[in-house]
C-alpha cells in the first residue's frame, strides 16, 4: 500500500463530506460507485442497507428533504490502505426549530477512486 493511496481515500471522502454540507447529491454520487452500499445509522439496532447508486440516491433526496439544515463536522479522519474513518458530529434543526446533534462514525471503503461502502454507526 503506497502513501498516495492512503491520502487519495481521506481526501475522497473529505470530498464527500463538503458535497453533503453543500446539500449536492449530484457531487456526492459522482464520489460512489456503481455497486455502492451504505447503511445507515437507522432504524435501530441495525440500520438500513441501500445497495446500488439509484437506491442510495434516493436515500439522499428524501434526508435533505427532511433535513434541509443537516450539517456534518468532521471530529477526526483517517485513513488506512482502502479503508478511511471519519467521527463526526451531525447537527439539524427539526420542524420546530429546535437544533439537536449526534455523535457517530462512519467507515468507507474506497475502490477505484470511489466510495463503494460507508457504514455509519452513531452514539445512542
Amino acid at each position: 500500500m503506497r502513501m498516495a493511496q492512503v491520502e487519495a481515500a481521506t481526501r475522497l471522502v473529505l470530498a464527500f463530506n463538503e458535497a453533503f454540507n453543500r446539500q449536492d447529491i449530484k457531487a456526492m454520487m459522482a464520489l460512489m460507485s456503481e455497486d455502492v452500499v451504505f447503511e445507515n445509522t437507522s432504524p435501530a439496532p441495525d440500520g438500513a442497507v441501500y445497495r446500488g447508486k439509484e437506491a442510495v440516491t434516493r436515500f439522499w433526496e428524501e434526508f435533505f428533504r427532511q433535513s434541509p439544515q443537516a450539517h456534518i463536522e468532521i471530529e477526526e479522519i483517517f485513513g488506512m490502505g482502502f479503508r478511511c474513518v471519519m467521527r463526526w458530529r451531525y447537527t439539524w434543526v427539526d420542524a420546530s426549530g429546535i437544533p439537536g446533534h449526534v455523535r457517530g462514525v462512519d467507515i468507507y471503503r474506497i475502490k477505484q477512486d470511489h466510495i463503494c461502502e460507508k457504514l455509519s454507526y452513531v452514539k445512542g
